[in-house]
């Protein structure tokens, strides 16, 4: 039996070869975890329960439950208890912590430990104690009959916080489980859940993923429900309330584990752990500018947490800012995790591919890019999707760029420190109103255009292209506000000139296109309207004023066929407009006529025609081009619903007859037709039946008009 003054050294080499023997994924693994820096063999999350649980226990006599022995790391059945060394706390020589038994606070605050005659002074930050010990009661363990003679401990395991005044009494130790519940690895991907043991192996966790081990308690007043309750009740202990969010945290709760963590940082503010869990759960919340701020406090609280620095750097490097990540990865003293490290640098490098070839303008190769760094790990990152949003700008697919500017990653204000990151030489925030402001521009939002380059210039006054991009947006809206004038006026030559000023800045701009082959048409310019609304398509195929300046030219050219398929196209875009309408008509017409085949009785904007007897029926087939017939009975629900559509098909296909039969009012009609069923329909061809439906779908019916139609 040993002496409890007398160091065991031997204990603490054995100690110091097993935490240098981990592999390279455990020991980053550990360096990575929210709470503590070192391998724990206590229990981080506050082992010790409220003080009359433990007092209980043992006051009823009962045995005391051992200290499990599992991945946590923890070790019962010693035959000598002993203090590990540790950068908080060491027992001193008569075998009791420096506290004699009373806590009057976190021992993460203690800037000085006493060990084995020893005094080591703690660097600022320094407050953890991983401590291995034995836990007895009155004598009597249930793990091994070698601690009998064990004297007992009066030891404060790691992370326990509690309020002053309450005693720490002799075998409580014994009744406080060794697991620990921590909140996932710092170089995970955060706000999914993970919950990692103190200590313990995390099975088949990875970065992105980690294992989720369920929380276990050596008591049973200790499961998972009673700690989310504790939590809710015992709101004067913050490390019960940390315990409680943790739990939520663990099942994806995070705002309720959010609010837990904010409780105990209003009690204990100059906890790091508490701001670093808090972290978390904005993580997982999506909030990640938040968290990243919460990271940095926790760092300033804890200069040497290596848990909040590798979260910065892993928040930083789903940011894609891969400088400011490599700081808080590689930060003097912390482990250096080579599966992190690889990461980042696989971000690097995509991002500085990406601003090589934006250089050169190979957009396609940047779309490239920009997908291989966001796979890699940068997936929050809003600059890089302004950057996929510019590519495709330059590419002429504008609604995908605006898709993507709507849809960026929310862009929250971050520290200054944060705030400086560059991105392709601007500033990060920069640079997503350098891009915005193109796409503004780009579809014809010359006021939102100026005032985004405008808020750009203000971020990152001395960047060069910002400086471009903020006279250049400004030139053109006033060449287009002059142009607009102008053409107002009718000085179309002279707005033909403005709008050619604003061009020559900004030569991919659709808008000012369409404007000037509008100045070119009133001026009869026709093949020139049309090559300017070419220019505009091309740039944005769906702009459909620039089809309409084309489609009205090639009219005025008497190039039907073209007038006729352009029309067709702005039909569909807009059924309901009227003047359209009545444009294709007639262009159908003059393409029919241009053709050579005869036309008569054809007049825009005709109703459905009633037919009231067979003769009548007769000579409406018989007219020159095609006539749709509703055989229908009035009465018929089928009928009432679809003789509303009819008559939108007449609006919307001029060029055809339409035609109603009632077969009760007209029982000869039906009889020569043969129809039985209602509705029916029959479509004529100068006078031949060439196709008949039965009570078809609305799309059907359109679909055959259509097909039958000019």
């Amino acid at each position: 039996m040993s002496h409890p003054g007398k160091p065991v050294t031997e204990l603490d080499s054995v100690t110091d070869r097993f935490r240098d023997s981990l592999s390279c994924e455990a020991a980053s693994r550990d360096a990575n975890k929210p709470d503590f820096r070192e391998l724990d063999l206590g229990s981080p999350v506050s082992p010790l329960r409220t003080a009359h649980h433990a007092v209980g226990a043992a006051g009823n006599g009962g045995p005391a439950a051992s200290s499990s022995s599992s991945s946590s790391g923890s070790f019962s059945g010693r035959t000598n208890p002993v203090s590990r060394r540790s950068d908080s706390g060491h027992t001193n020589s008569n075998g009791n912590n420096n506290h004699s038994g009373e806590l009057s606070g976190s021992s993460e605050n203690s800037p000085t430990a006493t060990g084995g005659g020893n005094t080591r002074i703690l660097k600022p930050g320094q407050a953890r104690s991983d401590s291995i010990y034995s836990g007895q009661n009155g004598g009597s363990s249930s793990s091994s009959s070698s601690a009998v003679n064990s004297p007992p401990l009066n030891v404060l395991p790691t992370g326990n916080i509690c309020p002053s005044g309450r005693i720490l009494k002799t075998g409580m130790a014994a009744n406080r489980s060794s697991r620990s519940d921590v909140l996932g690895s710092g170089m995970g991907n955060y706000g999914h859940g993970s919950i990692i043991r103190g200590g313990g192996k995390s099975g088949s966790s990875t970065p992105d993923s980690p294992g989720i081990p369920s929380v276990r308690s050596s008591s049973g007043i200790g499961g998972e429900g009673n700690v989310a309750k504790r939590g809710a009740t015992q709101g004067s202990d913050p490390e019960e309330l940390k315990r409680a969010g943790n739990e939520h945290y663990k099942r994806g709760h995070f705002a309720e584990a959010l609010g837990l963590y904010d409780r105990a940082i209003a009690l204990s503010p100059a906890s790091a752990a508490y701001r670093s869990n808090r972290a978390a759960a904005l993580t997982g919340l999506g909030r990640l500018g938040e968290a990243v701020r919460e990271c940095e406090e926790a760092v300033r609280l804890d200069p040497n947490y290596g848990r909040a620095h590798h979260r910065l750097a892993s928040l930083f490097l789903r940011l894609g800012q891969v400088e400011n990540a490599r700081k808080h990865l590689c930060y003097p003293g912390m482990h250096l995790d080579p599966c992190e490290m690889h990461k980042l640098q696989l971000v690097e490098k995509h991002i500085a591919k990406c601003g090589d070839v934006r250089r050169i303008r190979d957009w396609e190769s940047v779309v490239r890019e920009v997908d291989a760094a966001i796979a890699a790990g940068a997936d929050s990152s809003p600059q890089l999707f302004m950057c996929r949003a510019e590519a495709l700008l330059k590419l002429h697919q504008i609604d995908d760029a605006e898709s993507i500017s709507i849809h960026v990653p929310k862009s929250e204000p971050l520290t200054i420190s944060s705030s400086q990151a560059k991105f392709f030489g601007m500033l990060s925030e920069a640079y997503v109103y350098f891009v915005r402001a193109q796409i503004e521009m780009a579809l014809g939002r010359f006021e939102n255009a100026v005032k985004a380059a405008e808020k750009a210039s203000q971020m990152d006054p001395r960047n060069v292209e910002v400086a471009v991009l903020v006279n250049n947006v400004r030139m053109v809206a006033r060449a287009r506000v002059r142009g607009n004038d102008l053409f107002k006026s009718e000085r179309f030559t002279e707005a033909c000139s403005a709008y050619g000023d604003g061009l020559r800045l900004d030569p991919s701009n659709s808008v000012l296109y369409c404007n000037r082959a509008a100045c070119w048409f009133k001026l009869g310019q026709w093949e020139r309207s049309i090559e300017d609304s070419n220019h505009a398509l091309k740039i944005q195929p769906n702009y459909t004023k620039a089809l309409l300046r084309r489609a009205a030219s090639n009219s005025k050219l008497e190039r039907w066929e073209e007038a006729v398929k352009d029309y067709e196209v702005l039909r569909k875009e807009l059924p309901n407009n009227n003047e359209v309408a009545e444009a294709l008509f007639h262009a159908q017409v003059a393409l029919k006529k241009s053709r050579g085949e005869e036309v008569y009785n054809l007049k825009f904007g005709g109703e459905v025609e009633q037919v009231s007897g067979l003769e009548q029926f007769r000579a409406a087939i018989t007219l020159p081009g095609v006539s749709v017939v509703h055989f229908e009975i009035a009465s018929n629900s089928q009928c009432k619903q679809i003789s509303p559509f009819v008559d939108t098909l007449c609006g919307r296909y001029p060029s055809i007859n339409f035609l109603k039969v009632d077969i009760q009012e007209n029982p000869t009609v039906a009889t020569a037709e043969n129809v039985r069923i209602v509705p029916t329909f029959k479509i004529y061809k100068n006078g031949s039946r060439v196709k008949e439906i039965v009570c078809p779908s609305r799309d059907m019916l359109e679909h055959s008009v259509r097909h039958y139609s000019f």
